[in-house]
């Protein structure tokens, strides 16, 4: 364990970072002490050299897991390498902020430059078949009320889908305004559009119950408790089984559905500012790189603007 790496952990806790976040912060920073030991490395004795040693063991074939599993993990890609070096970069910060001896600034673990991939988001008439999927695919009506109103909802907001498998029935007020508290406990609203509310109505009419959770399972283990709600690995399994019932051949997501409510929106004018909120990113940088302009936007984009675009003699 790193020199006060407990208090840096509650530290996270009393400032209200979830239970989750703060869990990855502490694996994140286990890997940092294993390469630390295998390296016969002491923390008090840390250069920006070990840093530069650092980023090749993240990256490298050979690295192994925190938990001393025992096994070689597989190459860590530059966004999972970033997040490590952040929590790095959190902790150092901690220890000076505290005045606890630290034995180099933050900025001295820089980020590694991550590739940007092609912005892959599927056209619009097939997102809209991937949300219509569950009232054609699915045997059971209850099913497919649910699954129907929870891809409208995802499609509708543009919510993450930890913060749509969070959602009570309270959540929603009657003009459609969703309260969200979000990454980081940042809260917002988001808001269902009229096709998506139609949707939620038929399928909380189709409930007997009086569970909290919005969205609820119909089996399994849990189906009798109370405080039951629908997983966000039920969700992800469902939409990779419409998109491949579809032939739907960008790979799409809950993410994906996300993506494309900033993207259309974007291409019918949405204001940037307006978007970031609407998405809960703490910056409009991030809701900038966030949105994906379509190949074929672009092009009408180009030919709509080009000075040169009208043939002439």
């Amino acid at each position: 364990m790193l020199p006060y790496q407990e208090d840096f952990l509650l530290h996270l806790q009393a400032d209200n970072y979830s239970t989750r976040t703060v869990y990855n912060y502490e694996r994140d920073l286990r890997v940092f002490a294993r390469f630390l030991e295998d390296s016969k490395i002491r923390f008090s004795q840390l250069t920006k050299r070990e840093i530069t040693y650092y980023k090749a063991y993240l990256s490298s074939r050979d690295r192994q897991t925190a938990a001393g599993e025992g096994r070689t993990a597989g190459t860590l890609d530059a966004r999972s390498v970033n997040r490590m070096l952040s929590a790095l970069r959190s902790y150092l910060k901690y220890l000076i902020d505290m005045d606890f001896p630290c034995p180099l600034p933050p900025d001295a673990v820089q980020l590694t430059k991550a590739t940007r991939k092609h912005p892959q988001v599927a056209e619009l008439d097939a997102l809209t078949a991937l949300v219509e999927a569950p009232s054609r695919f699915e045997g059971n009506s209850r099913i497919g009320l649910r699954n129907r109103a929870m891809l409208e909802t995802l499609f509708s907001t543009g919510m993450r889908i930890s913060e749509l498998c969070g959602l009570k029935r309270t959540d929603i007020d009657e003009s459609g305004r969703i309260f969200i508290t979000g990454k980081g406990r940042k809260q917002r609203f988001v808001y269902l559009t009229g096709r998506a509310r139609h949707h939620l109505r038929a399928y909380l009419a189709s409930r007997y119950d009086n569970a909290p959770a919005l969205f609820v399972p119909y089996a399994g283990r849990n189906v009798s408790n109370p405080r039951r709600r629908i997983s966000t690995n039920y969700v992800q399994e469902r939409i990779k089984h419409y998109r491949e019932r579809l032939g739907i051949n960008v790979p799409t997501s809950a993410h994906s559905l996300r993506h494309g409510f900033a993207t259309y929106l974007a291409e019918e004018g949405a204001n940037p500012a307006a978007l970031q909120i609407l998405l809960g990113h703490e910056s409009l940088d991030t809701t900038t790189r966030y949105v994906h302009a379509s190949d074929r936007y672009a092009e009408e984009t180009h030919r709509k603007y080009h000075p040169r675009s009208v043939v002439s003699d």
